[in-house]
Order: C-alpha cells, then sequence, then structure tokens
C-alpha cells in the first residue's frame, strides 16, 4: 500500500458531499423571442374580436386588429376611419366583452 494514500474517513466524505452541495446551479437564458405577441395578435385577428387600444396619451380606441407587423398595427373601426398606429403609442391593448 502507498504511504502517501489517506483512507476517506467520515468528515472528508461530509466535505465533499457539501461542496457538490454549494455548486451553483447554472440555468440557460431565457429565450430572446417568445412569439407570444404573434399567437396573441393572429389569435385575435382569425377571431375577429374588437379591441380597446389606449394610447400612451390616454386615448382609447375600439376596432378590430386587421394586421400587425413589427412596428404597427391596423385597427378598422366600425362607422371611423380605419387607423395605422405605431406599437411605441400604445400603451396596452385588451379585449371588449361582447354586447
Amino acid at each position: 500500500m502507498d504511504p502517501a494514500y489517506k483512507r476517506p474517513t467520515g468528515n472528508m466524505l461530509m466535505e465533499a458531499k457539501d461542496a457538490n452541495r454549494r455548486a451553483p446551479v447554472k440555468r440557460s437564458a431565457p429565450p430572446e423571442q417568445t412569439n407570444a405577441e404573434q399567437f396573441y395578435f393572429a389569435k385575435q385577428m382569425q377571431g375577429k374580436t374588437v379591441m380597446a387600444v389606449v394610447l400612451t396619451d390616454g386615448e382609447r380606441l375600439e376596432g378590430v386588429i386587421e394586421w400587425y407587423d413589427r412596428s404597427c398595427i391596423k385597427l378598422n373601426r366600425e362607422g371611423e376611419p380605419n387607423l395605422l398606429l405605431y406599437k411605441h403609442c400604445i400603451k396596452y391593448i385588451y379585449k371588449l366583452e361582447p354586447e
């Protein structure tokens, strides 16, 4: 038997287990693109859901989203002109309940 060899003792085994427990857990970064916005708009467009769009200045518009792209949405309104709205001017959007 090699004289430099040390037989592991209970304390050495406990220290090894503690070292394994303290190892940081590496998590992957969240995806940059979740496609949630595309899914939501596609669902509302397909169902022709009447939406309320509140702009950053507080103005509230109602209509159906006809199409969207990276920077705008097109809102079709009944009895009023259709609008092309820049997304950076939109505070929030929500579905209107059917009457």
